[in-house]
């Protein structure tokens, strides 16, 4: 199978070794800050993942196959349609995201962006717990692949399919998308929590009550609420929360001890998909009239010059109510 992979990031690269190790026809496209002529001489990286080196048979290009039969868009979510438009495919050819995002402007998730862009085409969501640090690594992985087309999911389904890397699939991209995007907001909170040092009970907590406002605002956008117990809503979230490979969570611990968002932000080359998220899954849950209250503490925390340590008070000392609120 033709695959071309947009984005030479750290998920980019895991997945060009992964599916190349497959026995794809892999081509993988990137920018000229990456430096695809080192890329290409070296077979690694010397920004991302520089233990990870290429198959030989990998192309390292610097322009896309228009007609590969699956094209798999590595990119940040807020640079998902720019890269849609650059990297124009035939309808034919499979999309599928690996971003983990919601347009801050449109409100869009990933799929509708490049439903958007690229028009009529199949679209596949790929989500889960999977840190690229350890996909590279050929430590045991388990994802979703998720559209309203079965045949497309199972293409996807078999392509990326191995010994250490397993996946399920799902109609729900709705679902999978929203759990995916918003567990990032939570991932910054419990950042927070551990950077304060406020312990297991409250990490467990946040983790807890994090689902319950993801699923609140996916069930009222039309998800499929058992979708947030699996692995791109209940599984990613734990992982984002919990590791050590975690942008978000490295991003919340940085507020805690005292840096500002800029300087939070300045300290890894790493995008945070987290930020942007805040700013969109807050304005959806405006739109639409749904409680987060933790989302809504982070967004005063990013966007408003709130106090981190107030936050915390402020989610303590909210009106009690039932859990199952």
């Amino acid at each position: 199978m033709r695959i071309q992979i947009v984005g030479a990031g750290s998920w980019g690269l895991a997945i060009t070794r992964l599916l190349a190790l497959n026995g794809h026809q892999v081509r993988l496209w990137c920018r000229d800050e990456d430096d695809p002529e080192q890329l290409k001489r070296t077979r690694h990286s010397h920004l991302f993942l520089p233990d990870l080196y290429l198959p030989d048979a990998v192309e390292v290009a610097r322009d896309t196959d228009p007609d590969s039969d699956i094209a798999v868009l590595a990119v940040p979510s807020h640079v998902m349609r720019a890269a849609a438009a650059a990297h124009r495919f035939s309808p034919q050819t499979l999309r599928v995201s690996v971003a983990k995002g919601i347009e801050n402007d449109t409100l869009l998730r990933m799929s509708e962006v490049i439903h958007e862009v690229a028009g009529e085409c199949p679209v596949v969501a790929l989500s889960g717990p999977s840190h690229a640090e350890e996909v590279a690594r050929d430590l045991p992985t388990t994802v979703v692949a998720a559209g309203p087309d079965p045949d497309a999911c199972k293409v996807v389904q078999e392509a990326f399919l191995g010994k250490t890397f397993r996946v399920y699939t799902s109609p729900d991209i709705l679902g999978v998308e929203i759990g995916g995007s918003l567990k990032n907001v939570i991932a910054l909170a419990a950042g927070v929590c551990d950077g304060f040092g406020l312990g297991d009970n409250a990490k467990a907590a946040l983790i807890t009550r994090g689902l319950a406002e993801i699923a609140r605002l996916g069930t009222a956008l039309g998800a499929d609420p058992l979708t947030f117990a699996g692995l791109s809503g209940m599984g990613d979230l734990i992982v984002t929360c919990a590791s050590q490979h975690s942008r978000n969570r490295a991003l919340g611990e940085r507020l805690a001890q005292g840096m500002s968002v800029d300087q939070a932000l300045a300290a890894s080359p790493m995008v945070a998909e987290g930020v942007r998220t805040t700013r969109s899954g807050y304005a959806l849950a405006q739109r639409h009239g749904i409680e987060m209250p933790i989302t809504r503490e982070v967004h005063r925390v990013l966007f408003e010059g709130g106090n981190a340590r107030e936050a915390v008070a402020n989610l303590m000392l909210r009106e009690a109510k039932p859990e199952r609120t």
